[in-house]
């Protein structure tokens, strides 16, 4: 088969690395497009993928986002029938299931936010639809969009490719502990919180701390190398997940994706996120696998670095992942043409 993923956002590579290397090793061939979009180009580039770059970052406003993405979809088509695809799948990339659609590939879509507007028109064009169990029907089920073409998947999007693995991790003996940072994703369409609110808490806490942020883009990046930040670590390029697990003390998200695998893999995690929190991250939160301080300070962080335990990777949620795992490439494979 030739399969084509479409991987327009950092945790994109994440979600689909293993599952790309597995199909590659198991004869299909696969076909990636990528954008310029916060880390996305970097973790391909440290995977050794390789990869079509088609679009880019639209910013935040509306209309930039609707001009661009249309763009897009047209150059997508435009590549996809010189390609003889098979199948497509995409996690949260809105325009895979429209461009599928015009292109004549049937498309696989998964996505674990429901506050995202761009859903509801990938929902439409898509083929087949995977949701958390978290997620109710009733918010993707519609006039347009049948029950049968949406199946509910076990545990969450994260479960599904960090069950691979033995996620314990190397005791390390440190004179001060050690926090990463995830700023927010200040360019998301489905964002509306506050930008750079935790800046004043890691000018305090790097006397006491050793803190490394990891930017999601050059605009992050430049704000962080400002004098006021310095003494703390920067990255400039993507580091690898395993390395972040196996280096972080305490991890502390402004975002999504990133602060949920943390959570996952039983690094302690604070979710920061100063929006509407996702059914998956209540779920997390409610069952202890992650803390929700919205508005920490350097006084109430003093207070989770006292009180910190160790935590164990959930079991639970990677035996859920695995088997959400063999549902959506069993679904893909059902495409085989040859």
């Amino acid at each position: 088969m030739k399969i084509w993923f479409d991987l327009t956002n950092s945790p994109h590579v994440h979600f689909f690395r293993g599952m790309m290397s597995e199909l590659v090793n198991e004869g299909h061939d696969v076909v990636i497009t990528t954008r310029d979009q916060a880390n996305t180009l970097g973790l391909l580039d440290l995977y050794g993928f390789k990869y079509q770059i088609i679009g880019k970052s639209y910013g935040k406003k509306l209309r930039h986002k609707i001009v661009g993405n249309i763009s897009r979809v047209i150059s997508l088509v435009r590549f996809l029938r010189r390609q003889k695809i098979d199948v497509a799948i995409s996690q949260s990339s809105f325009t895979s299931p429209i461009a599928g659609f015009f292109a004549g590939i049937p498309t696989v879509y998964t996505n674990d936010n429901e506050h995202a507007m761009g859903n509801k028109i990938a929902f439409l064009f898509a083929t087949k639809i995977f949701i958390p169990e978290f997620i109710s029907l009733s918010r993707v089920v519609n006039l347009f969009v049948h029950a049968d073409k949406v199946t509910q998947y076990p545990g969450v999007k994260e479960g599904i490719y960090l069950w691979r693995r033995d996620w314990t991790k190397n005791e390390c003996i440190r004179s001060r502990p050690k926090l990463y940072y995830r700023p927010e994703p200040y360019f998301a369409q489905y964002y509306k919180g506050e930008a750079n609110k935790f800046d004043k808490l890691l000018i305090e806490m790097k006397q006491e701390c050793d803190i490394v942020v990891l930017p999601r883009d050059s605009v992050q990046l430049k704000h962080f190398s400002e004098d006021v930040f310095s003494g703390i670590t920067v990255c400039e390029n993507p580091k690898t997940f395993d390395d972040i697990v196996q280096d972080c003390d305490l991890f502390i998200g402004a975002g999504g994706t990133m602060t949920r695998e943390m959570a996952v893999v039983g690094t302690p995690t604070i979710s920061v996120y100063q929006d509407k929190l996702l059914d998956v991250d209540s779920y997390l939160i409610e069952n202890g696998l992650m803390m929700y301080r919205p508005d920490l300070t350097s006084e109430s962080l003093r207070q989770v670095l006292v009180d910190m335990k160790s935590v164990s990777p959930s079991r639970v949620l990677f035996e859920k992942g695995k088997i959400a795992y063999s549902m959506i490439k069993s679904q893909l494979l059902q495409y085989n043409y040859d």
